[in-house]
């Protein structure tokens, strides 16, 4: 994957208390929903060039996330005095808390992150 300059729109997730019909309800309203990954806990979605995730409550929090390379994520963490935490999809993140409550993700994709997931080159 090649390096990210700056932060890149990545996803907003959602909170659902099913993945599964969360998943059907996109996939039957909108045609072009493509399911990127998806099991009991949270799914990925590209939707008309739009990413969404959608999550359990106790897995993870709403947000939207903003992509950045690697080096970058250790740089915010460090200013922010975050822990990175990686992900079963070999993504590493840490989430940022906004005003009115609102959680930000930062994330990197890392060059093993699962390529179901990861964002398409061009």
């Amino acid at each position: 994957m090649e390096e990210v300059q700056g932060m890149i729109f990545d996803h907003v997730a959602q909170i659902v208390p099913n993945i599964a019909e969360a998943v059907r309800w996109y996939r039957d309203h909108f045609e072009h929903a493509e399911v990127l990954y998806q099991d009991d806990s949270w799914a990925f979605l590209d939707c008309g060039g739009t990413r969404l995730a959608f999550v359990l409550k106790d897995e993870h929090p709403g947000h939207i996330a903003w992509r950045v390379s690697e080096s970058e994520l250790e740089r915010f963490a460090t200013k922010y005095g975050k822990p990175i935490k990686p992900h079963r999809d070999r993504t590493k993140s840490f989430y940022l808390e906004a005003p009115g409550g609102q959680h930000i993700e930062i994330i990197t994709f890392p060059p093993d992150a699962d390529a179901r997931v990861a964002p398409r080159t061009a």
